[in-house]
């Protein structure tokens, strides 16, 4: 049994205990907060014994295994890093920090303290993706993969009435490209590695975030395109073109249905049912690696994670997009 702390008690904190308690090793044991009554609310409806209102004292603490971190982007690699040199694993949510050298730090932490640290990236642990992955070499050589989600964020009518709220904060390192756009861009990187060059456009909000960008990835052979968007929708699905056919993906977050249409004009369905909660298996991914005592595996890789926000973080540099955390990578 991984027993769990958590940072963050908002709905996607919710989500990951639920989704948790459909595997058979995982118990919340600790939760933290700011304030002590949220701590304890959180705690009382998925039944965990202790709260923390110190975060060290909950990092120190004898009762967690392992800590899943939802709190704001800007405060991930701190938070993760106490949690590590506590000898704690840390499954910390998308992204894993505001910019590369935060990852970079994270990695090297993880490794010298010897503990498991993974971004929970809930795409690519899916077993579609697995299926995706092992079906690319039947339409190859692959020239093109562009990958589309748009989704107009439910606070953006706020954000236009001039109340600004978190996901359109730069202050804690937010924006279209740090949550839509990593669903496109990780499965991509993923898929084909760290690309050749980076060019990036997009929409800048007042705020000093990105409310909508592209991003295009050059390979040797191929190309990639990322979409992305919080300020509009989209009902475009995703798709891998090869020289022997094309695999269209219905929804990039998803990938509930998968299909190849080959050049010769026959189709096969590549995708199965996803029948546990779609967090379920990233938690199972990261469980795997704590029981075999290895701290990294093909399941978002910290290579991947790494790579990842070095694409993004070049990308926010073109864009201008600037963030408070930035100040460390200088």
């Amino acid at each position: 049994m991984i027993r769990y702390g958590v940072i963050g008690t908002n709905f996607i904190t919710d989500w990951f205990v639920e989704a948790g308690q459909a595997t058979n090793d995982f118990k919340l044991t600790a939760v933290y907060s700011r304030t002590e009554e949220r701590a304890k609310e959180f705690a009382q409806k998925h039944g965990a014994k202790h709260t923390f209102t110190q975060l060290e004292d909950m990092a120190a603490s004898h009762e967690i295994d392992a800590v899943y971190i939802a709190s704001p982007t800007a405060l991930h690699a701190e938070q993760a890093i106490l949690c590590m040199q506590h000898g704690k694993h840390v499954l910390c949510e998308k992204p894993i920090a505001s910019h590369d050298k935060e990852v970079a730090d994270m990695i090297q932490t993880a490794e010298k303290y010897g503990v498991v640290l993974m971004e929970a990236v809930k795409n690519t642990a899916l077993p579609n993706f697995k299926n995706l992955r092992e079906a690319i070499g039947k339409i190859s050589p692959i020239r093109r993969i562009v990958t589309n989600y748009c989704q107009y964020s439910s606070r953006y009518d706020a954000y236009k009435e001039g109340n600004v709220l978190n996901a359109f904060k730069p202050g804690l390192s937010n924006g279209s490209i740090m949550d839509i756009g990593l669903y496109c861009l990780y499965p991509i990187i993923d898929l084909f590695g760290k690309p050749e060059n980076v060019q990036a456009t997009g929409i800048m909000l007042e705020s000093g975030v990105d409310g909508e960008g592209t991003v295009i990835l050059t390979y040797p052979e191929m190309e990639g395109v990322a979409m992305y968007s919080k300020i509009t929708n989209s009902r475009l699905p995703s798709e891998i073109q090869g020289e022997n056919g094309t695999i269209v993906i219905d929804h990039i977050q998803t990938l509930s249905d998968i299909r190849i249409y080959y050049r010769d004009g026959s189709e096969e369905i590549i995708s199965e049912d996803q029948i546990k909660p779609t967090m379920t298996y990233e938690i199972e991914a990261f469980h795997k690696r704590i029981s075999s005592q290895i701290t990294d595996d093909e399941i978002n890789s910290l290579s991947t994670s790494l790579s990842t926000s070095q694409v993004m973080t070049e990308a926010r540099d073109q864009l201008k997009v600037r963030f408070p955390a930035d100040q460390s990578r200088l």
